[in-house]
């Protein structure tokens, strides 16, 4: 079923498919573009990976080279999510701890034309964490791969890990579903890479020790949001609150809202960046929502990219807008 009151930015040109149904939103990249996605959210079944999926899916189709990266090395399903076998192929973790030297080794063909997959840990579920050096060395092979587009699956939750993927990437893109537990974990999310930001960015100021203090939410000045660092900060060190603006004008995470059933649903993405804007300081894009679709499962099901299977769904068109949004094309 088609939601109602569709917001009128939503209502992007169609481009022409091509020959045999792919997506063809003009074309692909003429030189290396090497875009980096996370997706990322405060909890798990919000459809985390399958959003990846079907992002980097309509991404291949359009003619970028695209890599899928699973870095939930405790819970991986990615490979299932495109029918590919798990087994004994090599992993991410198997580069991460040095048993395989090039980043490139470890990414397999899918069914896909132009999308290749590095797939999380299988079976070894005592090296689900990795050190800040294993992901400062990840990223910079990364970034020498001749593609256009990687895009991370990350973890449920917000560990110290699972905040530099995303703070690391071009594009941090949250995903939440219309439920409170889903939103409350998001704003977590939200105000955790925050301050995982600023705490790498300002290392060295003379406030990183207050930056410490408000961390903690139950500190005793009372700072519970950005905002309320943002106050304290001015108080001390006109200098260091220019870098804190600035810190806060460059962390520009995006929002995609995942299983809306209602029109009035669609509000959330606004409501959550007013929220955001307002209390946090924070510049929360919103870029659109997927709606409830009965095809995702199936498509979950049949192990296919929801895009793929069943491409004139509801849910794949939504998809195809976030991601040409995204592309800029």
């Amino acid at each position: 079923m088609r939601l109602t009151g569709t917001p009128s930015w939503l209502n992007i040109k169609q481009r022409s498919a091509r020959p045999g149904g792919g997506d063809d939103p003009s074309r692909g990249p003429q030189e290396p573009v090497r875009r980096v996605w996370a997706i990322g959210g405060g909890k798990g079944g919000i459809g985390k990976s399958f959003l990846a999926v079907n992002l980097a899916t309509v991404a291949a189709r359009a003619g970028w080279r695209v890599l899928l990266i699973d870095a939930d090395l405790a819970g991986a399903n990615l490979h299932t999510c495109l029918g590919v076998r798990g087994g004994n192929r090599v992993n991410l973790s198997d580069y991460l701890y040095d048993r395989v030297v090039d980043i490139d080794k470890a990414a397999i063909d899918t069914s896909v034309p132009g999308l290749r997959l590095i797939m999380g840990a299988l079976d070894h579920t005592g090296m689900a964490e990795t050190s800040r050096a294993q992901r400062e060395h990840l990223f910079q092979a990364l970034r020498k791969l001749p593609v256009d587009l990687v895009v991370f699956d990350l973890a449920a939750g917000a560990d110290r890990a699972t905040l530099d993927f995303f703070l690391e990437t071009d594009e941090g893109v949250i995903i939440a579903t219309p439920e409170p537990t889903s939103i409350e974990n998001a704003y977590g999310f939200l105000r955790a890479a925050f301050y995982r930001r600023l705490a790498r960015t300002m290392s060295t100021s003379p406030i990183r020790d207050l930056i410490r203090e408000a961390m903690d939410r139950r500190n005793e000045r009372g700072i519970r949001t950005p905002a309320d660092l943002f106050k304290e900060i001015g108080q001390l060190d006109r200098d260091e609150e220019a870098r804190f603006r600035q810190a806060l004008e460059d962390f520009r995470p995006r929002l995609v809202v995942n299983q809306v059933r209602e029109s009035e649903e669609i509000k959330l993405g606004f409501s959550m960046r007013s929220v955001c804007r307002k209390f946090f300081g924070i510049n929360l894009e919103y870029l659109g929502y997927i709606c409830f679709d009965d095809a995702v499962w199936r498509s979950i099901k049949e192990r296919r990219p929801l895009v793929l299977a069943y491409p004139q769904s509801d849910a794949a068109l939504y998809i195809r807008r976030i991601v040409h949004k995204m592309l800029g094309t």
